[in-house]
């Protein structure tokens, strides 16, 4: 078992401390600190989430260690699928990730203070320990009266401790099907530190249903680059002769989003503030993320959600799927940045690669058969910009559909397989467009005792991935060799269109069912952020 970081050392003692304001929730990373205050006021209050590590952070009345550590105030602490004992499986390297995830004092603030936090230590020391994580997972999924929305994984299985023959990268391992199955059955965000390969975490971080997060560095004093600490190259023939072992088998794509790890502040077990580097401490800043969003989900299902009537569009239940908070984040995204004028989306900052190439020059924005970036795959969250992403709600293709908002829908393979939705007002020429499809892999519990859990002994059975595409096109055209951009990858469960408007008109999207693998109905999720025209036609 391995933690997810890129190196193991922390650097602890003689750190120069360092305001919230230039911390990595703060503009220079995330941009959360943004939402934290008025008139956002979203602190995570009320959302439960949970964490998954070799130990656990300390939890006050239980452990002694929590009478010194007063940044962190979790819920409720386990050892894997039972109630931990007291002052026992505790770990500094847990208690640094729960700070980023809750953190609440003056010198470390977390991404959502207020989230409930729920914390399981696996702590198994021998060979074979993925089914124990899968019921530690599974439990976590289960609180707070089985409403969790995110659970962090900032851990995870050598390829040499898992017990299938030549074991490869292929989704086929326990823990990874154990998460692909919760994430479905549960409608948890499972956030999974990313690094990949014998030096890293590899299992679960060929999941389909969860996001792998890579971790960047300050450039100029701004989180921008993907730190070199990150396993994984794009070298052909590195590429070639990992494939499988530091990279998914067949070229399926690892990472999802990268987001600040190299020297984040963080407080230790004992509660003192330190800096620490890798995918470990980027994971963190993802899952506090959905607290965040989902905190700000919740007030509008008050508002639109009448009991005995429904809830009214533009919000709904589906504002709680996995699938929605997955699309979400990817979408809004920083890849380049805007020059003030909107045509990139508002974003941020320009990404890099370690070779200071940017998402302009990669493969994913080149190859309509690559969806994401091999290294920091839509691009680096921003908390701000999921909130503008998240906030306009649901809008559905039976009519047009404003320049930013998303959709849970569904679409089915037959004659009329694939859902258009229709902008409302025309885009701009030269501007960008950002589209992100995320759908499931269908994994399914071998449930022996018919109990609906996993017990240890079950299996998991792979039922394979549906494969959607995506497309941007002019209103009136419906040939998709007409399309004006396209994301058609055969091996993915996400589907990303980043692309540049070539002339001021209509245009829609279309999610297509290219092939039906299992389910003849597909749901899915999709994201949509454009620049409308100046002037309408």
């Amino acid at each position: 078992m391995a933690c997810g970081i890129a190196t193991w050392a922390a650097l602890a003692g003689g750190v120069k401390s360092a305001s919230v304001e230039e911390s990595s929730i703060a503009q220079d990373g995330i941009d959360a600190l943004k939402l934290q205050k008025p008139p956002h006021n979203l602190t995570g209050r009320k959302i439960a989430i949970g964490q998954l590590e070799i130990g656990r952070p300390p939890q006050s009345g239980l452990d002694k260690a929590a009478n010194t550590n007063q940044v962190v105030s979790i819920v409720r602490a386990f050892l894997r699928n039972q109630p931990a004992k007291s002052n026992t499986n505790l770990d500094t390297h847990a208690a640094q990730v729960a700070s980023i995830l809750i953190g609440n004092s003056k010198a470390i603030k977390g991404v959502a203070p207020n989230a409930r936090l729920y914390s399981s230590a696996a702590a198994i020391p021998h060979k074979g320990g993925q089914p124990e994580e899968c019921l530690s997972a599974q439990y976590l999924a289960m609180q707070n009266g089985g409403d969790v929305r995110a659970i962090n994984f900032s851990f995870g299985e050598a390829l040499q401790q898992d017990p299938r023959p030549s074991a490869k990268l292929d989704g086929n391992a326990l823990l990874t099907r154990c998460i692909d199955w919760s994430a479905r059955v549960h409608n948890v965000v499972y956030v999974v530190a990313g690094n990949q390969g014998k030096g890293g975490i590899p299992i679960p971080t060929d999941n389909f249903n969860g996001m792998n997060i890579a971790f960047t560095t300050r450039l100029n004093g701004v989180y921008a680059k993907v730190d070199f600490s990150n396993i994984g190259d794009v070298a052909p023939r590195i590429l070639k002769r990992n494939n499988g072992v530091e990279t998914n088998l067949g070229g399926r794509r690892g990472i999802s989003l990268a987001a600040p790890g190299n020297k984040v502040s963080v407080a230790n077990l004992e509660g003192k503030q330190t800096t620490s580097i890798g995918t470990s401490f980027a994971a963190p800043h993802v899952t506090a993320t959905v607290a965040l969003l989902q905190e700000f989900g919740d007030r509008q299902l008050r508002t639109n959600c009448k009991r005995g009537a429904g809830c009214k569009l533009p919000w709904g239940l589906d504002a709680r799927r996995h699938e929605v908070m997955k699309a979400v984040m990817m979408n809004s995204a920083d890849k380049i940045k805007d020059s003030s004028n909107g045509q990139l989306l508002g974003m941020t900052r320009t990404l890099l690669e370690k070779n200071n190439q940017n998402w302009l020059e990669s493969d994913a924005y080149k190859n309509p058969k690559v969806p994401l970036n091999i290294q920091m795959g839509a691009g680096q969250l921003n908390a701000f910009r999921a909130y503008q992403q998240f906030s306009p709600g649901e809008w559905k293709p039976e009519q047009p559909v404003p320049a930013i908002g998303w959709d849970y829908g569904k679409v089915g393979a037959g004659n009329v397989s694939f859902q258009d939705y229709a902008l409302a007002n025309p885009l701009q020429q030269g501007s960008y467009v950002a589209l992100t499809l995320a759908w499931d892999r269908l994994v399914e519990l071998s449930d022996r005792n018919r109990n609906g859990q996993f017990d240890a002994g079950e299996k998991f059975n792979d039922r394979g991935l549906n494969n959607l595409d995506l497309y941007l096109m002019r209103a009136e055209d419906n040939d998709i060799r007409k399309s004006i951009s396209s994301s058609i990858s055969d091996l993915d469960s996400v589907e990303h269109i980043f692309h540049q408007i070539p002339t001021t008109g209509r245009y829609k999207i279309r999610v297509l069912f290219r092939q039906r693998v299992n389910q003849p109905i597909q749901p899915y999720a999709l994201a949509w952020w454009t620049v409308p025209a100046s002037q309408k036609l």
